[in-house]
């Protein structure tokens, strides 16, 4: 394991700048809005991301990008309907200031079109044309499908220097990692050249790839990254609650399990491509048990802004598909409404039993029973151990467990638990 020390104690607030602080991302005419400093808007949340417990701003794209940031036009720069180099400085400081550590999105997979290089290529130079894949026509190679996204050439040495220079520039400006975004979409091979590069300046940065599927641990290995992001968790939390068959997530358990002898997953119920969890999970009774599981099994967790007060919102196959996943947040807390504090509450609540816990990033999980309404598991690492036990269904659940109530509610007595309908419980 590479990961730095200070990712044991990590839960990331996951924040969508361009979405957040309101800025327009479809029909933008590319006019100037960087003496707005809109990004500065995020720093007045800081103290509110402390309140929840977290201890790092995780930012999606802030770079100068041609719409909705995963388009890069220029990794150096600024995107100006965020603001300014400036107010990165700024937002980094202020974070700092609290204790808490930034990551940026680093899109390395493709640019946009705009990109300087793409159009030099498409204006005949070849040293330019070698940063990409032109077919005997001309037509450059995209991203799945979106001729937007202009595949770069992994493997040209230009590429290699030309993201090592971008990470360890904002590196050098204070932040503290980097989500490397359509991770999986890039060689293993590439990221292998890069990370240990810039590790060798940064020895206390974090790497994060974005990867859906395939192999985890191999993935991980042949990358040189820290970390990749936990898909096959996510799907099985939701899925498995929303369907009432606590076996899918058994089984996704016991893979998780395999992953931690190679890297530490970082964990999530909800992010910015997918949806809400409040909305995935429409039986409200049961949303607390997803943040119980994210919450005490191993990882990196992290919280999509917004997921902490309940918001809704599905994405869709069409353009603007992502706007509600990706919303403005208010000015002021005092905007937020009424009924997303009891989630905000139970989330830290959660967070702190994690932090009291902070052996929960590495620890093992080991279902102790289950059918598919009810799932009790222990979560152990050396000799710590919790127990949970998740009741989805409409009567009473009994475990021959004991131990003190950390969290939720049942009752405990003569080495019987029994959890009430549709509750939950973490047992000390």
């Amino acid at each position: 394991m590479t990961a730095p020390a200070w990712v044991q104690h990590a839960i990331w607030w996951q924040v969508y700048p361009l979405g957040f602080v309101g800025a327009p991302v479809r029909n933008w005419d590319g006019s100037s809005s960087a003496d707005e400093h809109k990004l500065r808007g995020i720093v007045e949340w800081l103290d509110y991301a402390v309140e929840l417990g977290a201890s790092g701003i995780a930012l999606g794209p802030i770079f100068a990008s041609e719409g909705h940031g995963y388009e890069t036009v220029d990794h150096f720069r600024v995107d100006e309907r965020l603001g300014t180099a400036e107010d990165v400085d700024a937002l980094i400081e202020a974070a700092h200031d609290r204790g808490m550590r930034v990551l940026l999105d680093g899109v390395f997979n493709h640019v946009g079109q705009h990109f300087p290089r793409f159009q030099e290529a498409l204006a005949g130079d070849a040293k330019a044309a070698s940063w990409f894949h032109f077919d005997s026509s001309g037509r450059h190679r995209n991203f799945e499908g979106h001729d937007e996204l202009v595949m770069l050439n992994h493997d040209n040495e230009d590429v290699r220097q030309y993201v090592v220079d971008v990470m360890s520039h904002w590196l050098s400006r204070g932040a503290d990692g980097w989500r490397l975004d359509a991770a999986y979409a890039v060689p293993t091979s590439f990221w292998a050249s890069v990370v240990p590069l810039v590790r060798q300046s940064f020895p206390d940065a974090y790497f994060l790839g974005e990867v859906i599927h395939g192999d985890y641990g191999r993935i991980a290995a042949d990358s040189a990254l820290d970390s990749v992001t936990q898909y096959e968790l996510w799907k099985a939390i939701w899925s498995a609650i929303s369907e009432k068959n606590f076996f899918e997530l058994s089984h996704a358990l016991g893979r998780h399990n395999e992953w931690l002898d190679a890297f530490v997953p970082a964990t999530f119920v909800g992010n910015h491509d997918v949806n809400r969890i409040a909305s995935t999970i429409t039986d409200e009774r049961h949303l607390a048990h997803a943040l119980v599981v994210l919450f005490t099994v191993a990882g990196t967790p992290t919280i999509y802004y917004g997921d902490e007060q309940g918001f809704r919102g599905t994405k869709e196959e069409r353009v603007g598909g992502d706007d509600e996943v990706r919303p403005e947040f208010p000015s002021h807390k005092d905007d937020l409404a009424p009924y997303g504090w009891p989630i905000f509450h139970l989330h830290q609540g959660l967070i702190g039993l994690r932090r009291r816990h902070s052996w929960l990033h590495t620890a093992r999980t080991e279902v102790v029973e289950l059918s598919n309404t009810a799932l009790a598991y222990r979560a152990s690492a050396g000799e710590e151990r919790i127990h949970v036990i998740l009741n989805l269904g409409d009567d009473s659940v009994e475990c021959r467990l004991s131990g003190p109530v950390l969290a939720g509610e049942a009752a405990v007595q003569g080495g019987h638990v029994t959890v009430p309908p549709h509750g939950w419980v973490v047992l000390g």
